[in-house]
């Protein structure tokens, strides 16, 4: 008896594993079972996460910016400025002597953006024919079923800062 092994033309983990390449492709009940196990455990862990989220909201800050002079705007008009990055456009408008008003400029259907209509007194979205509220940004008409993001605006003597963004529903 040698104590080393003959050299064979197989490669030794073959020798190691036993699998047989006919039976690879077939799956036993335990590992099918196995799979579905954790695959559902997998699922509920997330369920749980996003119930623990929700219990514990998360609001975000928002920087207070600069965004106009008190008597650069005149009644009626509008004002394009970003907000809160500089890839967020939003509108102020000016509807009364000390009444300002801001919206994300974002249509809340397809995002398109909307411009303000003077003639008819709202803010117009082109893409579908939709229509907001100056007032508080509700839908008027067209499919938009959501109102317009409102930027909180405050007065600091005669500048006007945008201090946050307040989601209606």
């Amino acid at each position: 008896m040698s104590l080393f092994k003959k050299p064979s033309r197989e490669p030794l983990w073959r020798d190691e594993f036993s699998v047989f390449s006919n039976d690879e492709k077939y799956v036993s009940r335990r590992q099918f079972s196995k799979f579905l196990v954790l695959t559902s455990l997998g699922m509920f862990v997330g369920n749980l996460w996003v119930l623990v989220r929700s219990w514990f909201p998360h609001k975000p800050s928002y920087a207070v910016t600069p965004i106009a002079r008190a008597g650069e705007i005149p009644i009626g008009g509008v004002k394009l400025f970003p907000y809160p990055s500089l890839q967020d456009q939003c509108i102020l408008l000016r509807t009364g002597d000390d009444t300002y008003v801001a919206y994300s400029q974002k249509c809340t259907h397809l995002s398109c953006a909307v411009f303000y209509s003077a003639a008819a007194a709202r803010l117009e979205c082109p893409c579908h024919n939709g229509a907001f509220s100056v007032r508080d940004g509700s839908p008027l008409q067209g499919p938009p079923r959501r109102p317009l993001p409102r930027i909180v605006v405050e007065r600091k003597g005669d500048v006007l800062l945008a201090a946050g963004i307040r989601l209606e529903s």
